[in-house]
């Protein structure tokens, strides 16, 4: 019987250590990924969960840069040793995969791969996921696998480990929809007790001015006055409620992590890549914080919605003794001053007071065909 070594042995520790570690699915798969290629040696490892169409809801990969994985298109489907896999729920250790049977080719970008090793991740009878290597970083001779029966159980205990730190993540995960909408239905009520009498008073006496004004100008007159006062009332009301809302996430785990997960979500509902990446932020003051996100929000709408971008990506980093929020897109672009002129602001106007309501500033880069960049930037962090 064979025996890692102490170090070996650590690194096994501290991989599960890593993969309990995070909470948002995502890092939980490319932990999972990492850990695994690192520990087996392997050029290349990988991790598909599948979803009820024949394709992956998500796919992630380690070994591959971020330009050859743009190079190769879109995700794989479930076939071949992949749908094998997931459907027999059996591990798959090969000394050449292209020479496999069930091999059905890869994209022209695609690394070539030889040697293969791979797992469904179980949880029960459920099979949450496939994951696999290829080419074992070692001398092998010609047509072996690399692979050995020690790589196996090896992956068989990180599969073991990957299905609950999964199951964690989801559970996590549907913990804080949950929890949004309850946020959501507490506002619904706060907005109707607080708003829906003053409107429903404006619309009394809009109605009463309406009667007037043939028989009775001047009370017509009073009446629409007292419209604008109701409205005016109405208005306040509404920005009180909304102000109130600070996103629960904020409270919870602060501006990095809350953008981070959020990206995730978008990433995954929409064709475009979204991606996020921090450095170096520190923890800022609540209303800064709030403005930052509410900011994001509106920059990453505006992209996925209206630019056609392929690309939308999220930076906030430490600058100049500040920090700084920036979200480029590659997609159509805009003439601001077209848009200004136009009378549509694309949500750049609010966005503008955000930024100077926490003594921070807003920069907006576009133009037709070239993408758009939208900075802020607010003292601190």
């Amino acid at each position: 019987m064979s025996h890692r070594t102490p170090s070996g042995l650590a690194a096994v520790s501290a991989a599960l250590l890593a993969m309990s570690r995070h909470l948002e699915v995502r890092d939980v798969l490319k932990t999972i990924v990492a850990s695994a290629r690192e520990l087996l040696d392997a050029e290349y490892a990988a991790l598909g969960v599948p979803d009820d169409h024949g394709g992956f809801a998500q796919f992630v990969v380690d070994g591959v840069s971020d330009e050859q994985w743009k190079a190769i298109g879109p995700l794989p489907r479930q076939h071949g040793i992949l749908a094998a896999m997931l459907r027999e729920a059996k591990c798959e250790r090969l000394a050449d995969v292209r020479k496999d049977p069930r091999f059905e080719g890869w994209p022209e970008a695609h690394p070539d791969m030889s040697d293969f090793l791979g797992l469904p991740i179980r949880d029960g009878d459920e099979v949450m996921g496939a994951l696999f290597l290829a080419n074992k970083c070692c001398p092998k001779p010609e047509g072996s696998c690399g692979f050995t029966a020690e790589d196996e159980d090896l992956l068989a205990i990180l599969a073991q480990h990957a299905a609950i730190a999964l199951t964690n993540a989801r559970l996590y995960e549907r913990s804080r929809e949950l929890t949004i909408a309850e946020e959501r239905s507490r506002l619904a009520h706060e907005l109707h007790d607080a708003v829906s009498q003053k409107l429903f008073s404006l619309r009394l006496t809009a109605q009463a001015a309406t009667a007037l004004v043939d028989r009775d100008p001047a009370r017509a007159k009073g009446e629409l006055q007292q419209v604008a006062v109701l409205a005016a009332e109405a208005v306040d009301e509404l920005r009180a409620a909304v102000v109130e809302l600070r996103p629960a996430a904020l409270d919870e785990d602060g501006l990095v992590a809350t953008l981070r997960t959020q990206v995730q979500v978008l990433d995954r509902a929409h064709t475009a890549r979204v991606t996020f990446e921090s450095l170096g932020v520190r923890a800022l003051p609540a209303a800064q914080e709030e403005a930052l996100l509410r900011v994001a929000q509106e920059a990453l709408h505006n992209a996925l919605r209206h630019s056609g971008a392929e690309h939308v990506a999220v930076t906030l980093a430490r600058r100049d003794g500040g920090t700084l929020l920036r979200i480029a897109d590659d997609g159509s672009g805009f003439e601001p001053a077209a848009t200004r002129r136009a009378g549509r602001h694309l949500g750049l106007v609010s966005m503008r007071d955000r930024a100077g309501g926490v003594g921070g500033r807003l920069t907006v880069e576009s133009a037709p065909g070239e993408g758009t960049t939208i900075e802020m930037e607010v003292p601190g962090g």
